[in-house]
């Protein structure tokens, strides 16, 4: 009533606001996202980041702390996944990986019965 009475019909629909503000700004966000798709550094000794290893990069790079469920909210929001890649052996033959996907046994070290 106290709305309608102050602003009319209009003062009916609900006024929501532009909620909190991203922690991150959108210049921060872009060089999170740059961070996430270059992946680590093979010379560090990571293999894949984890959510600990960005939190230690919004801080030493951008100055904020979080909290690691939060900033994997802020990585989801961004549109990534924690998905990771799966490994691959340095020496494997990908000749090799297609025939066996394909189901063929084209030399005898492949076949089980050799």
């Amino acid at each position: 009533m106290i709305r309608y009475n102050a602003h009319g019909p209009d003062g009916l629909y609900d006024c929501w606001g532009d909620g909190r503000p991203p922690r991150l700004e959108p210049e921060e966000q872009a060089g999170l996202i740059r961070i996430v798709l270059a992946g680590p550094d093979p010379e560090s000794g990571l293999s894949a980041f984890t959510r600990e290893d960005f939190v230690c990069i919004c801080e030493a790079r951008f100055g904020k702390s979080f909290h690691p469920a939060s900033l994997g909210r802020i990585l989801k929001r961004l549109g990534l996944s924690r998905q990771k890649a799966r490994p691959s052996h340095p020496q494997k033959d990908p000749a090799q990986a297609e025939a066996f996907k394909k189901g063929r046994r084209d030399s005898a070290e492949n076949s089980v019965y050799a």
